[in-house]
């Protein structure tokens, strides 16, 4: 299998999604408006990690494109819980991608502690073959969020998805705090918002 000419697409949608969504950002800005967009990053999955899960999951070579929707990722990291919702709609209403599944983890925790808003995007790219329809994850979710899901991803990869179950419980006890934080800077969030206007404009 030539990788290359598989994953070059997908590395494209990243670099187009993350370029538009940036510029989305730049607009609230330019409004002196609260962004709902801390920041952005994205990434295609490693070779390794395709065929693992293929593996994992019996998918044939021939099947991925079909079959997994994450091999091109794009992350929305917002301020609050609110904006999480402020960035589904507007990539809602966006006529330049369909969204074919939405999974609320941030309303619906996984049993983990996990919480993350998760949209199955159809991108549109122009390849030298012509237009092709490439799948790509948007996740959304809070910088406390974020923080307790990179850890856990570290976690799971150290312990090849069987972590132990002490830690699994103090996983959980820090999802429920990592919310609790996101729950307490919501109902300041307009103090922190006005002092942040007020840094901007000096």
């Amino acid at each position: 299998m030539n990788w290359g000419a598989v994953l070059a697409p997908y590395t494209q949608v990243v670099e187009e999604l993350k370029v538009k969504l940036k510029g989305m950002r730049a607009q609230f800005e330019y409004d002196s408006r609260h962004s709902p967009i801390e920041f952005i990053t994205g990434r295609v999955k490693p070779i390794s990690s395709i065929l693992e899960k293929a593996e994992s999951r019996q998918i044939p070579l021939k099947y991925i494109e079909k079959e997994l929707q994450d091999i091109a990722g794009l992350r929305v990291v917002c301020q609050f819980v609110d904006d999480i919702y402020t960035v589904v709609s507007m990539l809602r209403s966006r006529n330049d991608l369909t969204i074919i599944e939405e999974r609320d983890y941030v309303s619906e925790k996984k049993e983990s502690g996990y919480r993350s808003y998760h949209i199955i995007i159809e991108y549109p790219v122009e390849t030298i073959e012509g237009m092709k329809k490439i799948v790509a994850e948007i996740q959304i979710r809070t910088l406390a969020m974020n923080f307790w899901a990179t850890n856990e991803h570290s976690l799971n990869y150290k312990y090849k998805g069987r972590i132990p179950v002490e830690i699994k419980e103090r996983l959980q006890r820090a999802a429920e705090a990592a919310f609790k934080l996101d729950e307490e800077m919501s109902k300041i969030k307009n103090e922190v918002q006005e002092a942040q206007r007020i840094f901007r404009s000096k």
